[in-house]
């Protein structure tokens, strides 16, 4: 039976009212300022970025020329292996020994055989191009639940970063591989997926030592969520994963081995320094300097104890809320305080900025270990959208100064430590603004 002209109307009507519906709703201009200024709306602005990013990856593997720093000689150390050779003393590179844990040889092993041994470049620039959308996604999964950063933010970031793509497509240092694997914990932390989230975490000490930045932070993290049982549960974890990948390397020469992959003494060169560059090369040399940064490192992480202590346990707390009332809701409804998350990033961000801070030693590739953490802590500190702009373009500036001088590294310095005593001022307690407003955007 035909439909009466009176339903056919009906249909054309409720589909133009649809239409309005969408024009008025996305076709305007509030809407389109809201994906750049609206936090509530970076999931969306995020797939734009993520198509911009993957041609511009495309184009600049095709138009700029790549230049060799460290591949060459990874797939040297990795083909010492492959060749039946576990014993790390006897592992070298053009650039040196082999100064990695197990989990970089098996990766970069993997990549050896995907790019012909190593020779095909343009594969392997392909493959480190995947790796960087992949780890924007993870962050940008972090900075959607947080509802923190406006979207303009990370924009900007990703429109200046010409280092960020250099490290990953240009020149494939292994830091990148390891903070994708950082930021997958992260997630997966942020997620609730606990046991996972230490593997990942583990795997990511295992391709380079600088994740233990983000040490402290996660272990009061698994203290005031998990408790003391809990925290040893997932020790166990993180020790098991390093055994397990070292086993080979261990039972061949284990001194070799750990002295080789987690050499906490390694003297940087002088020549590549990024942030000691005002300093003379006989007091950047110093053991008591190395000393004194480390103290510094210490104190600086004391000083903000309190301040991760009261977010860890709020965020604990807060997910425990959730888990209450989502007992309590039928299967097909979900109770979720997503920007509860940013009482678990924030500790876990600027214990990390405070390891760089106090670093021996800055390399261009090192800029990958923070810098797209940079909005997220900009954005905690009281400073306007225009100094938190200020400082996020003076720290490129430094990373993109080659070689790096004596302003540009002060610079530097000054970037961070703006940052840090940003962050001080307006560090979360139990009274102040930052754990009110986390509490009222999930209620």
């Amino acid at each position: 039976m035909a439909p009466s002209k009176k339903s056919k109307e009906s249909f054309y009507a409720k589909m133009l009212k649809k239409i309005k519906y969408l024009y008025w709703t996305y076709a305007n201009k509030r809407f389109v300022l809201s994906l750049i200024f609206d936090p509530r709306k970076l999931h969306i602005t995020v797939f734009f970025i993520l198509a911009a990013e993957l041609i511009l990856n495309v184009v600049v593997i095709n138009k700029v020329k790549y230049t060799e720093i460290d591949w060459v000689a990874y797939m040297q150390e990795v083909e010492g292996v492959v060749n039946g050779t576990y014993d790390y003393s006897k592992l070298k590179g053009d650039t040196g020994p082999l100064v990695y844990p197990a989990g970089f040889v098996y990766i970069f092993t993997l990549l050896y055989y995907l790019t012909e041994l190593g020779k095909n470049i343009k594969v392997a620039q392909y493959v480190f191009g995947a790796l960087y959308i992949i780890m924007l996604y993870f962050i940008f999964n972090i900075y959607s639940k947080s509802k923190k950063v406006p979207p303009y933010a990370i924009i900007i970031a990703c429109c200046t970063s010409y280092r960020i793509h250099s490290i990953f497509i240009l020149r494939m240092f292994n830091d990148p591989v390891a903070m994708i694997l950082l930021y997958i914990s992260v997630n997966l932390f942020i997620s609730g997926y606990w046991k996972l989230a230490s593997v990942f975490y583990s795997l990511a000490v295992s391709v380079k030592m600088n994740i233990l930045l983000f040490s402290p932070a996660i272990l009061l993290a698994y203290l005031c969520c998990l408790g003391f049982k809990g925290t040893m549960i997932q020790l166990s974890i993180c020790a098991a994963v390093q055994l397990i990948l070292g086993l080979p390397f261990l039972l061949t020469n284990p001194w070799a081995y750990l002295k080789g992959s987690f050499d906490l003494g390694r003297v940087f060169l002088y020549q590549w320094t990024v942030n000691w560059r005002f300093l003379p090369e006989n007091v950047f040399l110093d053991r008591y300097f190395h000393i004194s940064l480390l103290t510094l490192h210490i104190i600086l992480l004391l000083t903000f104890l309190k301040t991760f202590k009261v977010c860890l346990q709020s965020y604990a707390r807060l997910k425990k809320i959730e888990t209450d009332v989502d007992r309590q809701l039928h299967k097909e409804e979900k109770f979720s305080m997503e920007t509860s998350c940013q009482l678990f990033i924030l500790p876990l961000f600027t214990c990390n900025l405070i390891g760089v801070a106090c670093s021996r030693s800055l390399h261009y590739q090192f800029y990958v270990w923070y810098f797209h953490t940079l909005p997220y802590l900009l954005w905690c500190t009281p400073y306007s959208n225009v100094w938190r702009l200020i400082i996020m373009g003076a720290i490129e500036f430094c990373w993109n100064t080659y070689p790096s001088t004596v302003y540009s590294s002060a610079a530097l310095h000054i970037s961070h430590i703006a940052i840090i005593y940003g962050l001080y001022r307006n560090r979360p307690n139990e009274k102040n603004h930052y754990i009110k407003e986390v509490n009222n955007k999930n209620t």
